[in-house]
């Protein structure tokens, strides 16, 4: 039985976005699932994406860096811990990435020899924008909601190549842990601002987070997705 959450209004206001934004049906999802995404498109989006995967630690260190009360920073430092694999390299998830990678044929080892996509620097930007130069509130419910949506996406990516028989089920790495950690990982940014959501001024800035986190990630899925056409 799943357990109560720690923050219930940020988390029913993340599920109210998610439904506008409707990130589960982007058409990147709809073609990796119905079978017209090939692999080789399949793998120049995803070597694309670990670029988000390799950045996205980089301003939640901003984030906890900005967090006055220092018991309210540990959620989010737990978080960061994690991406780092508990302090062990092997487990970092910019290598379990570069696993995932290896898995569906790419070499990592030339992913630094391909030039960024604006798609992707567009989407880092972005994060490090609001984490560093907007209100703490936007910066905490973006990141926070993209660890959301990401549970679900890391899922549906799993059993997709899984089921397109590009790779086995017992050697599936990093989405497979993503779709097992990533509601919790938001969670611990939602807890952060739960306190601010009867304050109207600071629900507005957790609101505009939120949708931001919510437009850039379903943007990138549809750039990366025209990226592959």
């Amino acid at each position: 039985m799943k357990q109560t959450s720690r923050a219930p209004f940020v988390t029913a206001a993340a599920d109210a976005v998610l439904k506008k934004y409707d990130i589960r049906h982007n058409p990147y999802f709809e073609s990796l699932t119905n079978g017209t995404m090939s692999l080789d498109r399949f793998r120049q989006t995803q070597e694309q994406f670990f670029w988000a995967v390799t950045f996205f630690p980089r301003p939640m260190s901003a984030l906890v860096a900005r967090i006055p009360d220092p018991q309210n920073r540990l959620d989010i430092l737990h978080n960061l811990v994690e991406e780092h694999g508990e302090f062990q390299e092997q487990f970092f998830h910019h290598t379990t990435f570069q696993q995932f990678l290896k898995s569906i044929g790419s070499n990592p080892e030339h992913i630094n020899d391909q030039p960024l996509c604006p798609a992707l620097r567009a989407f880092n930007s972005v994060l490090t924008a609001s984490c560093v130069l907007d209100e703490l509130e936007v910066g905490i419910a973006c990141m926070g909601i993209i660890e959301f949506v990401f549970a679900d996406i890391s899922a549906t990516i799993g059993k997709a190549v899984v089921q397109n028989g590009w790779v086995e089920k017992d050697q599936l790495v990093h989405y497979k842990l993503h779709a097992d950690i990533d509601e919790r990982h938001a969670e611990e940014f939602f807890v952060v601002i739960e306190s601010q959501w009867n304050d109207p001024q600071r629900r507005y800035y957790i609101e505009q987070g939120l949708a931001l986190g919510a437009y850039i990630f379903n943007r990138l899925y549809t750039d990366l997705f025209d990226l592959s056409v």
